[in-house]
């Protein structure tokens, strides 16, 4: 069989979209999980994927779905992706169509399309409450298609643990562990693409995300050189089920089907939700946000939630919950639409949400930031340039990145639904820009000599005995929990720089320790605690990137909150006003100092943190996001 090698990890949209253009393209993809690959965290996405279709008849259009794009994110994404990425939109839905993707529909056979957070149009496509699922079902049996016909060969229950470079620093395939046996491997390729999603386990239990939200495999490339960016900008999501083991996410679709979001006015008040009259329920987001109300962006609507919670102290029972009320919508049309969600409340909840409100409260969700990629400017359309090998290029050569582990989309906060479109988008066009890769290699890695695939399998088997062979006292799982815990409470919803600094401090000494282990498991078959040590070790470094980046942008943008730094909203909405014009000269001035990408590199003494330039060619930020 004729073509390249090359090897993709991660088995979610971005991966499974990349592994088919590659080996649609006539070359050989070995694609690597953690797990089957249809467990992917892609699955839990529940609630849609944007696309103008106007199937609403509100005259959406594909300039609008750019604009609340790159408006939702505080104007702190690179333009030209976001705006080849709209317009992709409707043909990606198109073929997912054709894939087989069971879109709901409306009565008449059409497209249906559901309101999300941050628009006033309704552009979201949906299967019910899983979406995710649906979609990688369509683009898995292409998958199995090709692997069928010999161009795709998988690797699950293996894990990325390091790149291998040659003498010039190019990438010339991995190093992995079969998670069962625990044999360490290289496989040589032409080029790695990195689909490994998100990172939420820093945040663990606090985390709407999968418990192989690790990013470790991104934490890994980034100590082997490859640059970080926007690492501070984390989503968290306002209506997340909190629990004991984890928090479970109630999909946005919930708002953007009616769902309500309220307290008490009376924080003392102890009566049952549905005993509570209307005119003594405080619908907050309605009245704070009355032009977008329950459907406000992402991270409007958590800290609205934490103030009321936090500093307002009327949460329920005076505690960290609020109602999420589905109650006075029609059972049937909620079942319908929003059964997933509604199963997950009921089995681990105990209540129904269509008989009782739901209790929420913000949850780490999304990571904006990413691996830094590249992209080639379009100056013809002013998108970027289709099948550019620099497109979704990592600062390694022949290291690409896509899905959650990049950070080209969404600025400084994800407009909901537009996560499934980034992910199959920056799958697709990573994939194509591999394909131009490869096309320029003259010397591909077969020809390359063995000792650097030896020596880094070396390193890495090293690595394992010494941890398994620790004496330390140290627990992988002690470290999570502490790991999880000062991330939630140092660098979350709310941050100050005062706070920042320790837990700088404390993530330091966390490294330290975590360098003294004891196992506690020597099992040379299917040692867990072996695979979720090494984690541990690299969610620890990555959290010192997000911690520095936070330290360093002295701002309020997105998902990044600090009081201190806030420039609140004038009283009026009136745009002629003085009042709002000296506001939005302010608020001028502090894009001039602070509209720009934060870009860590790892060094011996920690992340070191510089800033570059946003491309702001499509569309000058010439107003301040006002939901009001």
């Amino acid at each position: 069989m004729s073509g390249r090698r090359v090897i993709v990890v991660g088995g979610g949209l971005g991966g499974l979209w990349a592994t088919l253009t590659i080996a649609g393209g006539g070359h050989r993809v070995q694609l690597f999980s953690l797990f089957e690959v249809m467990r992917s965290h892609s699955v839990c996405a529940q609630g849609g994927i944007n696309a103008v279709l106007d199937a609403k008849g509100q005259h959406d259009t594909v300039a609008q779905h750019i604009r609340d794009t790159l408006r939702g994110g505080s104007w702190l994404a690179n333009q030209p992706p976001v705006k080849s990425m709209c317009e992709a939109a409707p043909g990606l839905i198109r073929t997912f169509e054709r894939m087989g993707v069971t879109f709901s529909r409306t009565p008449e056979g059409l497209l249906d399309q559901r309101l999300f957070g941050g628009v006033k149009n309704k552009r979201t496509c949906f299967a019910g409450a899983s979406t995710g699922q649906q979609l990688m079902h369509g683009v898995d049996q292409q998958v199995r298609r090709l692997e069928a016909e010999g161009w795709v060969e998988k690797h699950e229950w293996w894990e990325f643990l390091a790149l291998v470079k040659d003498t010039d620093g190019v990438c010339r395939g991995i190093v992995a562990m079969d998670l069962r046996s625990l044999e360490v491997r290289a496989f040589r390729a032409d080029a790695v693409v990195l689909a490994t999603g998100g990172l939420g386990q820093l945040y663990a239990p606090q985390t709407t995300c999968s418990t192989n939200a690790t990013g470790a495999a991104a934490s890994r490339v980034y100590q082997q050189g490859a640059r970080f960016a926007n690492a501070e900008l984390f989503q968290f999501h306002p209506t997340a089920m909190l629990g004991e083991d984890k928090t479970r996410l109630m999909s946005e679709a919930a708002r953007g089907e009616g769902g309500r979001v309220w307290v008490p006015k009376d924080p003392a008040d102890r009566r049952e939700p549905n005993r509570i009259p209307e005119t003594e329920r405080w619908y907050f987001l309605e009245d704070w946000y009355p032009a977008y109300g329950n459907t406000v962006p992402r991270d409007i609507a958590s800290r609205a939630i934490w103030r009321v919670c936090r500093e307002l102290g009327q949460g329920i029972g005076g505690g960290d919950r609020v109602y999420l009320d589905l109650t006075h919508l029609d059972r049937d049309f909620v079942e319908a639409r929003l059964g997933a969600i509604l199963s997950i409340y009921r089995k681990f909840a105990g209540s129904d949400p269509l008989d009782a409100p739901m209790e929420i409260f913000p949850a780490a969700h999304y990571a904006m930031g990413g691996l830094w990629v590249d992209f080639e400017h379009d100056s013809a359309t002013g998108g970027v340039t289709p099948g550019s090998p620099r497109n979704h290029a990592t600062s390694i050569p022949g290291l690409y990145a896509c899905g959650e582990c990049d950070y080209a989309y969404h600025g400084a906060n994800r407009l909901g639904a537009n996560s499934l479109l980034s992910a199959s988008y920056s799958g697709r066009v990573a994939g194509e820009a591999v394909l131009s890769h490869l096309a320029g290699i003259e010397r591909g890695a077969e020809a390359m000599p063995g000792a650097p695939f030896e020596a880094e399998v070396a390193r890495q088997v090293s690595s394992n005995r010494e941890l398994m062979a620790g004496q330390g006292h140290e627990s992988a799982y002690r470290l999570h929990e502490e790991l999880g815990a000062l991330m939630t409470s140092r660098v979350g919803v709310v941050r100050d720089n005062a706070t920042l600094d320790q837990a700088l401090d404390e993530l330091a000494e966390l490294e330290r320790r975590a360098a003294h282990m004891d196992l506690a498991e020597a099992s040379p078959w299917a040692n867990q605690t072996l695979a979720h040590a090494r984690q541990v070790q690299d969610m620890i470094r990555l959290a010192r990137v997000m911690a520095a980046s936070a330290r360093a942008r002295d701002e309020c943008r997105g998902a990044h909150y600090k009081p201190e730094f806030d420039l609140p909203l004038p009283s009026t909405r009136d745009p002629a006003d003085p009042q709002w014009e000296r506001y939005r000269e302010r608020w001028q001035a502090n894009n001039e100092r602070w509209l720009k990408t934060t870009v860590a590199e790892h060094t011996v003494d920690g992340p070191r943190i510089e800033f570059e330039p946003v491309d702001l060619s499509v569309m000058t930020p010439d107003q301040p996001r006002d939901y009001r």
